[in-house]
């Protein structure tokens, strides 16, 4: 079974949400039509939850940022994303966007300019360098769970579809055990799910279901 590349960072819907305050039902509207789809699909390896890499969490802090507390219409930052769609992944991650009225503007080098007519009107800048710092930091403090929870396995009826989790997390034990079973080592699945200690993942190789 062929899995992809490892990655440094992937997080769940619900730890992209707490850390971007951009709403799961957004995430899933936005995926579904298009506009942003995560970027780590594992798919190909039999696993159907899909996860977003740091990158994807920096894009979402600024498209919330722009969507849900400026105010710039879906169908503007469509425009936007097909007009800039040559940026590739980087468009929302590390193009420097400014916002005049709830319509983008952004630095044109070519041109030398900020394209989109700006008036006397105050310009916001959208500060990514500053956004990545914070996500860095809320990222950090995601990952500081109860040490209780470390290494145990855990079941609720409103968590993963009542699948066994490791505790304090989202994260289900089959798809830990799905990464081993293709061959990844320890370490190279903690890469996947950063959150996880050593003792959670062993435990969720281990883990049996009871008959």
């Amino acid at each position: 079974m062929a899995l992809p590349g490892v990655v440094r960072c992937a997080f769940t819907e619900d730890q992209v949400a707490r850390l971007t305050g951009v709403s799961k039902r957004q995430m899933r509207y936005w995926a579904r039509d298009g506009f942003f789809v995560p970027s780590i699909d594992l798919s190909d390896a039999g696993i159907s939850q899909r996860l977003y890499s740091f990158r994807d969490l920096v894009s979402l802090k600024v498209l919330g940022a722009l969507r849900n507390k400026v105010g710039v219409p879906l169908s503007h930052l469509r425009d936007v994303k097909k007009r800039l769609n040559h940026l590739g992944e980087d468009l929302w991650a590390s193009t420097t966007l400014f916002v005049l009225g709830k319509r983008i503007v952004f630095e044109n080098d070519e041109a030398s300019r900020r394209e989109d007519a700006v008036s006397g009107q105050a310009i916001l800048e959208i500060p990514l360098r500053i956004v990545t710092g914070e996500m860095e930091e809320a990222v950090g403090a995601l990952r500081r769970r109860d040490p209780d929870h470390y290494g145990r396995v855990a079941r609720k009826r409103s968590v993963a579809q009542n699948q066994p989790v490791l505790a304090g997390t989202r994260i289900p034990v089959r798809a830990v055990k799905d990464f081993n079973d293709a061959g990844y080592s320890v370490e190279e699945i903690g890469l996947q799910y950063p959150s996880l200690t050593e003792a959670d993942i062993r435990a969720a190789i281990a883990f049996e279901e009871a008959a």
